[in-house]
């Protein structure tokens, strides 16, 4: 009996109620169709093999990731023709040697195992007479072709995006670092589903408590299954009660690799196209691809546009309600009549007006998004138009409720990350309520609570503020690369998630 099954050493509670393959075919192929009784898509054939068509040996797998062509090109094909041209006593020593060199073939002593190994949409071979199922790798499951991602656009750089196979997303950072030192550790999450989920870092840069952190907080619970990397962020966030993600997520796989060279680590899950980037801060979030392939001049620009619009996204319209209910003295006088004349004939309150806007354009939104194609793109810009037009036409709400409106989702749009900018939305009516009952106190008391939430927000024990807060963990190096980016000649040093003794990454060869 072979001691490592899939890389594990098997226990003996783990392995006490499972079936082992006895080696006598019939009796296996019984065992393997009560298994997966009543399963249409899996498919069972039984040939003969050797000079002498005298051993039998069974092929099972789920039905589109058999090759259609199985004898003539795939590599279970090559295989069993192989195989035929064999005595008896050669094809079990070709068997327990795998003397024809195949990859990735996987020995399983427990029909459990197989039937597993075969659900990864691989081919399983019983042959008679040798106590053990084989995993042979195919075509496998069907899934998406490398397109280019939607959500991140940026002007310059890599136009690939991930994919929904786990495998596809480990080379694309694989192609980008070629290096040993990368290494992709895989989990298996979810008790049905069995999601393969990787772990994909650079060993002499990670801190190793952050990888055993993140390695309790997906053993620390048990569920059905993961369909998706955003079940495993919502279960392993330490403060779920945050409207701001612990993890970034991201579909490029430069970013991904931009990430693990820094010293993080960057979680895939298969059947998903979004990696989770951890540990993370508040100014990764406003950081995209391109920051670093432009010169800095128009990048620290670009930075600091987006750090102005996350702070307009979620303050603008409380902020108009705190200067037009309860500080008008603030307003040139101009101004104050200009807003004053706009509002005539409006019969609801200045919150009304901003929650009525608000809503409509939240609802724009989300409709933008469920709509097909041309059509959401459609329906948010015509929608807007007409419902912010006939608004004012028929004086629901004053001409200026619509300008703010539609600037502070401008600015939600200028965030890079979508679960970053969702956090601003959200906080945005926390501003409106407490801006409309207690005008720029309540702003400012807004302010401060959000202060004192981040300040106690913290991504696998990196501060959420940093480089803002702890900027001497760093001897301040992190402070360049944050509101401003200096040119990438002086960005000599990793940020704070590398190791502290392997931090210089740039250096002038002698």
């Amino acid at each position: 009996m072979r001691e490592k099954i899939e890389g594990r050493q098997p226990g003996a509670d783990e392995n006490a109620s499972k079936i082992p393959v006895s080696g006598r075919l019939k009796e296996d192929i019984s065992v393997y169709k009560q298994i997966f009784s009543d399963c249409a898509d899996v498919k069972m054939r039984e040939m003969k093999l050797g000079r002498e068509q005298n051993v039998g040996c069974m092929v099972a797998y789920v039905e589109v990731t058999g090759g259609s062509v199985i004898f003539e090109k795939s590599l279970i094909g090559n295989l069993l023709n192989s195989l035929c041209t064999c005595s008896k006593e050669e094809i079990y020593q070709k068997l327990r040697e795998n003397a024809l060199g195949l990859s990735d073939v996987t020995p399983f002593e427990y029909m459990e195992d197989a039937a597993d190994g075969m659900l990864t949409g691989d081919m399983i071979l019983f042959v008679d007479g040798y106590a053990a199922a084989l995993k042979i790798p195919d075509k496998g499951y069907p899934q998406m072709s490398i397109s280019e991602t939607t959500s991140e656009k940026v002007i310059r750089g890599s136009n690939e995006g991930f994919t929904d196979s786990i495998k596809t997303n480990t080379a694309l950072i694989r192609k980008r670092v070629r290096s040993p030192k990368v290494k992709v550790k895989e989990i298996k999450s979810g008790v049905r589903s069995k999601t393969n989920v990787d772990l994909v870092y650079i060993e002499d840069l990670i801190y190793p408590d952050v990888l055993a952190e993140i390695e309790r907080r997906l053993d620390g619970y048990k569920i059905d299954g993961v369909l998706d990397s955003g079940i495993i962020e919502q279960l392993a966030e330490k403060k779920w009660y945050s409207p701001f993600p612990q993890f970034q997520t991201t579909q490029r796989p430069d970013r991904a690799a931009m990430a693990i060279l820094e010293g993080r680590i960057v979680l895939l899950s298969d059947n998903s196209p979004v990696a989770l980037i951890l540990p993370t801060d508040y100014n990764s979030f406003i950081q995209t691809s391109d920051d670093y392939y432009n010169r800095w001049e128009i990048a620290s620009f670009s930075r600091m546009l987006r750090f102005i619009a996350s702070f307009f996204a979620m303050a603008l319209p409380g902020l108009y309600l705190a200067v037009c209910n309860f500080h008008t003295q603030i307003l040139p006088t101009n101004l104050l009549l200009s807003f004053a004349a706009a509002r005539q004939g409006v019969p609801f309150p200045g919150v009304v007006e901003i929650i009525l806007m608000e809503l409509s354009f939240e609802l724009l939104r989300e409709a933008g998004v469920r709509l097909p194609g041309a059509m959401g793109n459609t329906i948010g810009i015509v929608g807007g138009l007409i419902i912010g037009q006939a608004a004012v036409e028929a004086n629901l709400v004053s001409p200026i409720v619509v300008i703010v409106v539609a600037f502070t989702a401008l600015c939600s749009f200028a965030i890079p990350n979508e679960e970053f900018a969702t956090a601003f939305r959200l906080l945005k009516f926390v501003f409106i309520g407490l801006c409309a009952w207690l005008g720029f106190f309540g702003f400012l008391l807004s302010l401060l609570l959000l202060l004192i939430h981040l300040s106690h927000l913290t991504s696998f024990g990196i501060p959420y503020l940093m480089p803002f807060v702890g900027a001497d963990l760093t001897g301040y190096e992190d402070e360049r690369d944050s509101l401003i980016r200096i040119p990438t000649f002086l960005l000599k040093r990793r940020p704070v998630f590398a190791k502290r003794d392997n931090r210089v990454r740039l250096r002038r060869k002698e």
